[in-house]
């Protein structure tokens, strides 16, 4: 039996654990506290930026894979140094963690994306300013998701903050018609797995839903997407799941907004809507074994998170108004604005998929 270490216990190692048991493997998790998303599985309790605590978790385990993308590079290449079978490796990871480092290397493979620059000081974040009719968007390079780390600034002022721990990264603010996201997985071997393009809708810098396929695509947006995808995941030599964030520009270019290399949130319909879902490609993929269908199981799918909480009443009575509904509760404990679960209905008419899925997602509005 196979043996998969997942470094971090929150909802993507949770949802880790019914593929695994389904393809044989053991699934051992090394989570923050006891009480984590993925707790189930979790053999132990560790801080990951520990080098010993993460060694000795991985000894026994085939291979080592992620639900976050915040293990130290020094971490990373222990574990590697000891023989550890690290999927995705620190030379990929390193993209996912630096938005700079990923800026420069997106450029060297001709990756379409915003104009952007490093910036070191005021005067040179104003002059991006002064050559981007005054408003850009700034990124601390490390540590932002679901909108932290991230400002729209006309002034560098608004940074100054930011700038006295070091360079940033300034982007010119995109005029997007909506946000996409391409899912490919990719195993060590090289052989790589599309899925079809979403669209992702934000509320508040977080995913609030998302559809499956994006609706009214053109053939070029959707060639764009997989070619951009393919490009980076071979690349950056990407092995598991890499979800490219993109924005479709309001002249209808599609350009890289971020990555990320682990499941990801706009793949979670993927586990009702595809033949084969994100989380059992991930571990096909780290595992180097062969990747599976990713044909979808219905024209349509649509995926909606919950915040806050999912006490049992509810999701009782969300299953009892639309029974169709799939809801996938994550195990943590009540707080506003918290991730708490998601939400997914498949069906043939797009229409009456949003309208159920957001019907079935209603009974956790607070």
């Amino acid at each position: 039996m196979a043996v998969v270490g997942v470094i971090g216990g929150g909802q993507l190692a949770r949802m880790m654990i019914p593929p695994a048991t389904a393809l044989g493997l053991e699934i051992r998790v090394l989570a923050e506290a006891a009480d984590s998303s993925a707790r189930l599985a979790a053999s132990a309790v560790g801080d990951y930026r520990d080098t010993a605590a993460v060694l000795a978790f991985a000894e026994g385990c085939d291979v080592i894979t992620f639900d976050h993308e915040h293990v130290p590079q020094e971490v990373l290449r222990a574990l590697v140094a000891a023989g550890a079978a690290v999927h995705p490796g620190p030379d990929a990871l390193l993209y996912a963690q630096d938005k700079l480092q990923m800026r420069e290397r997106l450029s060297q493979l001709g990756v379409a994306q915003p104009d952007w620059a490093r910036v070191s000081s005021a005067d040179e974040l104003g002059q991006f300013l002064t050559d981007h009719a005054g408003r850009a968007v700034v990124k601390t390079p490390r540590g932002g998701y679901d909108g932290k780390g991230v400002r729209v600034v006309d002034d560098p002022a608004q940074v100054a903050d930011w700038l006295a721990d070091g360079p940033l990264l300034a982007e010119e603010l995109v005029r997007f018609d909506r946000e996409l996201a391409q899912l490919i997985a990719r195993r060590p071997s090289g052989d790589a797995r599309l899925w079809p393009l979403v669209e992702t809708v934000q509320r508040g810098g977080v995913c609030a839903e998302v559809i499956a396929p994006a609706p009214q695509l053109t053939d070029a947006q959707e060639r764009a997407a997989a070619e951009i995808a393919t490009t980076i995941a071979h690349g950056l030599g990407v092995t598991g799941v890499l979800a490219v964030e993109l924005f479709q520009a309001a002249d209808g270019r599609v350009l890289v907004n971020e990555l990320a290399m682990r499941p990801h949130n706009s793949g979670h319909v993927t586990i009702e809507g595809s033949t084969t879902s994100q989380f059992e490609q991930h571990l096909r993929a780290v595992l180097d074994w062969p990747l599976g269908d990713t044909t979808p199981r219905a024209p349509w799918g649509v995926m909606i998170n919950v915040f806050g909480g999912l006490p049992d009443d509810r999701i009782a009575a969300a299953l009892a108004h639309q029974p169709e509904a799939k809801v996938h509760a994550y195990g943590k404990g009540q707080r506003p604005g918290r991730k708490a679960g998601h939400v997914t209905v498949i069906g043939a008419e797009l229409d009456d998929v949003v309208y159920r899925a957001r019907a079935a997602a209603s009974h956790f509005d607070a």
